[in-house]
């Protein structure tokens, strides 16, 4: 089976992840492509194949006789899609020898440009695959779930030579859920890929160090008509504080390696407000000043308004796996080496958000990130070329084929 075929046989199954649920997965919806997935690894002669109560498939692909001592290494992709655009009755449009200008999307009125995506033109020519405008696509991460798959069963066709071989298709991603149940012992490999970026020929292993910021706010409600000295609108407390915030600290303004703060809700009466903020930084020392920063503002609103006015919790969601990876050079030389062998220059950039292979390298496992090769993620603007994922594939292969004769 083609990669593209899979991947649209994955995108038609809906496994939107949900937040705000005390279930294990969020979605009992995410074992319907557990199942499938588990299936078509017994196909492909993956061993110990198993699906467990966490939504986690677990599988291992043997190693070719007389490499079995060889380092172990594993691939890890996630199954939920972005909970906040649709992920149900997706319908894909496929466009051969695309031209390379302005798609329309179905009749939702939608119309991917190049104006807004000036990559489309670099794609003429390609299979592109579109939403039409009522979802998103999916390829965030059922396109690395592909790829991986496809990667394994050719290796199995064509009997290339490999080392043990570690897969897993975690759930909960898209809301930080995905490894608080991943058996790194179960998974049995030294080192992994995830495969849950953007560009093909992607490698990162730098991310954001990661915190939200949920704010309360008290206000006092009395008559406004005598409400001088005493009414205190919990709203405009909420206001005050965001205006305190540098204003061109916000995702929409910066870029690389530059930190923000990211007002994700707010909501209020006079009674009470509620903020929430992502705070993210990929230097520690610049992150852990931001969250003070934000903190003491807090802190200044009740020795302004009063004590208790402004309550916080913090919570921390991942950290930078730089300083995991680099002690594992060889994850990103290996890599580098696969992606060239593709015929693909390697980008190695910082991620500007974070990944199960962050939390997993703290955990013991180290873990890059590589590619998909989609575009738009989170949105009915998501799009991916069959081309990309084919080269994806064989960047997997080449990394496989490349530990095949090495121990580290």
């Amino acid at each position: 089976m083609m990669v593209n075929e899979r991947f649209l046989r994955y995108v038609g199954i809906w496994t939107s992840s949900e937040r705000n649920t005390n279930e294990v997965p969020s979605a009992m919806r995410e074992f319907d492509l557990a199942n499938v997935l588990s299936f078509e690894m017994e196909e492909i002669g993956l061993t110990g194949v198993d699906v467990d109560n966490y939504g986690i498939v677990y599988g291992k692909l043997p190693a070719t006789p007389g490499r079995e001592g060889n380092t172990p290494i594993g691939l890890l992709a996630h199954m939920d899609t972005f909970p906040g655009c649709s992920g149900k009755d997706v319908r894909p449009q496929i466009i051969e020898k695309y031209d390379g200008k302005d798609v329309k999307l179905g009749n939702s009125g939608l119309v991917l440009s190049c104006s807004e995506y000036p990559h489309l033109k670099a794609l003429a020519g390609q299979t592109l695959i579109t939403t039409d405008g009522t979802t998103l696509l999916g390829a965030d991460d059922k396109a690395g779930i592909a790829e991986i798959m496809t990667a394994l069963d050719r290796i199995q066709r064509e009997k290339i030579p490999h080392g043990p071989v570690s897969v897993a298709f975690l759930p909960d991603e898209e809301i930080g859920g995905g490894t608080d149940y991943f058996d790194i012992k179960k998974f049995g490999a030294r080192y992994a890929y995830t495969v849950d970026g953007w560009n093909p020929g992607e490698i990162t292993y730098e991310n954001f160090n990661a915190a939200t910021i949920r704010i309360d706010i008290r206000g006092r409600e009395t008559h406004t008509g005598r409400g001088k000295g005493c009414l205190l609108n919990a709203q405009l407390v909420a206001i005050e504080i965001n205006s305190r915030l540098p204003a061109h600290e916000i995702p929409a303004m910066t870029e690389g390696r530059e930190g923000f703060y990211h007002l994700r809700t707010s909501s209020g009466t006079v009674a009470e407000a509620h903020l929430e903020y992502a705070v993210r930084d990929h230097d520690d020392t610049r992150y852990r000043e931001r969250i003070s920063f934000l903190t003491d503002i807090c802190e200044e609103m009740n020795g302004k308004y009063g004590e208790n006015t402004v309550s916080w919790d913090l919570s921390e969601e991942y950290r930078n796996m730089k300083s995991c990876i680099e002690p594992c050079r060889h994850l990103v030389d290996h890599a580098v080496e696969a992606t060239r062998a593709a015929g693909l220059t390697p980008i190695i950039a910082p991620a500007r958000g974070g990944t199960d292979g962050a939390r997993l390298s703290f955990r013991g496992l180290p873990c890059p990130n590589l590619g998909i090769g989609g575009y738009a993620y989170h949105g009915p603007m998501e799009h991916i070329t069959a081309e990309a994922m084919d080269q994806v594939t064989r960047i997997l292969i080449g990394i496989i084929r490349s530990y095949a004769d090495e121990t580290v």
